[in-house]
């Protein structure tokens, strides 16, 4: 009797995966259910900070931008004007004499700020009697609000009664018009902003030395490496990105200067230290200017935005070489 076998069955595939069950979760649903879940969990902890900068910071710069098309007093109805606001400033004077101020404003009180700073730090950096209680005087003026530093300070330059002429006079150097010349009030804005600076610039600085490895100074003073050699060739370098990070920062704390100008020279005598800020506020609240004003404001904007770009471009590219 001959038996009758059933069809044979094709075995299973061949391969990885060969015997396992599949489950719904597997191929592209998968991953498209798991990047949606991690874009959702993402935009729950950075909504809040989207939802403060779009309030507090995007909404103002498009704000400001269109009330720099108008022409307004900030009180009835404003005329809306295009770009005119912006044709009259390219024609005006006193607005880059204003640039002019800034700028040096800036060449002069970033670059002292940031050799001080890191002067102190490295000082502050060894072991000293008393370190912390000097590390918090260098500090101080940083946590006092710019208007008291600036009125503490408009007492000390001043001309008649201040403590400075007093101690130039002593040493027989006579004193100095600090607020009826151009060149030492742009000279006293400047120490002031060292002197507010500096702490801000120091403690930057010394978080950034103490991150540096111990063994690398050993390994120099071993080789015979002075201070100078060491500092030029280990603790500069090292230090690079802490100082591009301040130079940004200073670059656009000394382009919104503000308090200690209005306080102590009121942006004279003349215009010889007025500031783009100081301008753009006389402008827009003491005028009732305010279309025009908001206009500088914008370009005091797209200013600062192009050096930190440039800047940034810089800084990349000297680290990819």
């Amino acid at each position: 009797m001959t038996s009758v076998s059933s069809p044979a069955r094709p075995g299973p595939a061949a391969g990885p995966g060969a015997g396992r069950t599949p489950r719904p979760g597997d191929g592209h649903g998968f991953l498209r259910t798991r990047k949606v879940r991690e874009a959702i969990t993402g935009l729950a902890f950075a909504g809040p900070a989207l939802v403060v900068f779009a309030v507090f910071m995007f909404w103002p710069l498009v704000r400001i931008f269109w009330i720099s098309l108008q022409k307004t007093s900030g009180f009835g109805i404003a005329k809306f004007i295009g770009l005119e606001n912006y044709r009259e400033i390219l024609a005006d004077s006193i607005f880059w004499e204003a640039l002019a101020n800034t700028a040096l404003y800036t060449a002069l009180s970033v670059p002292l700020c940031l050799v001080a700073g890191l002067g102190a730090a490295l000082l502050l950096n060894r072991s000293m009697p008393a370190r912390g209680l000097v590390r918090a005087i260098y500090y101080m003026p940083a946590v006092i609000s710019g208007v008291s530093s600036a009125l503490i300070a408009a007492w000390m330059f001043n001309e008649d009664l201040g403590i400075v002429n007093e101690l130039l006079g002593a040493v027989g150097l006579g004193p100095v018009p600090w607020q009826s010349e151009g060149l030492p009030a742009m000279i006293s804005l400047v120490l002031v902003s060292l002197w507010i600076g500096l702490g801000f610039n120091m403690v930057v600085y010394l978080a950034a030395l103490q991150g540096i490895p111990r063994e690398v100074y050993e390994a120099a003073r071993c080789d015979g490496a002075s201070w100078w050699q060491t500092l030029r060739s280990i603790t500069i370098p090292s230090l690079a990105p802490t100082t591009f990070f301040l130079v940004v920062i200073g670059i656009i704390n000394s382009f919104q200067v503000f308090d200690i100008v209005y306080v102590m020279t009121g942006g004279g005598p003349g215009n010889s230290t007025t500031m783009l800020v100081t301008y753009a506020y006389s402008t827009g609240f003491e005028q009732r200017q305010q279309g025009y004003a908001s206009a500088i404001g914008v370009l005091l904007y797209l200013i600062v935005l192009v050096m930190t770009v440039v800047q940034w471009r810089v800084n990349r590219r000297r680290d990819i070489a």
